[in-house]
């Protein structure tokens, strides 16, 4: 929308821009989940005062950060192992454009957007274990 309004229609990958276009479009990915699924849990981000940072929390379990890499490297694991050490949260995932589905030998999984979204939709990701029943 900021683009459209700045009368700019190219964003070019690799830009900050592109960043921020890949986290808004995972951002309103889990918010529709949350609201579909009647799920009442908190959608937030965490940053230190220096700067480190976790683009979502979702309630007190999972935390998901969003990286536009095509591959992903320890760098993009910094905000979640720093709040993997305040042991809180029991979930951790990086998000991105590396095709290669893993786990980190400290239990982060970096997962491609795409399957992140299937997992997310399949409700095998997020427990939803806060989810309103649909009146009858």
């Amino acid at each position: 929308m900021a683009n459209f309004l700045r009368g700019s229609n190219d964003i070019r990958e690799g830009s900050s821009e592109y960043g921020k276009v890949f986290e808004q479009f995972i951002a309103m990915e889990l918010r529709a989940w949350l609201s579909y699924r009647r799920i009442k849990k908190t959608l937030r981000f965490w940053r230190t005062r220096s700067g480190t940072e976790v683009d979502f929390l979702i309630g007190r379990d999972t935390a998901i950060e969003v990286e536009a890499a095509k591959t992903v490297h320890d760098k993009h694991l910094k905000g979640l192992r720093a709040l993997k050490e305040e042991e809180i949260f029991s979930q951790f995932i990086l998000v991105s454009f590396d095709g290669m589905n893993r786990k980190t030998d400290d239990g982060i999984r970096i997962l491609h957007w795409s399957r992140f979204l299937v997992l997310l939709w399949k409700d095998d990701l997020i427990t939803p274990d806060s989810i309103i029943p649909t009146p009858t």
